[in-house]
């Protein structure tokens, strides 16, 4: 088995919350970051992913499908 370094770990555990679509604020609270732009500076590529995933959904709402 692989050895993972804490860093890692914080950062999977990070990503994965966000992803879930836990609040940035909640999340930066989590890891003890001072301000939360730390937290979205950092972890910006999930939150695009979410940006688009709320984006298709809303489009999905708009036009009725599945």
């Amino acid at each position: 088995m692989r050895h993972y370094r804490i860093h890692d770990l914080r950062h999977f555990f990070a990503s994965l919350l966000l992803a879930q679509g836990v609040e940035l604020k909640v999340v930066s609270e989590l890891l003890g970051h001072s301000d939360i732009r730390i937290t979205g500076d950092i972890y910006a590529h999930v939150l695009s992913s979410r940006k688009k995933q709320t984006i298709d959904l809303r489009d999905k709402i708009l036009t009725g499908t599945n």
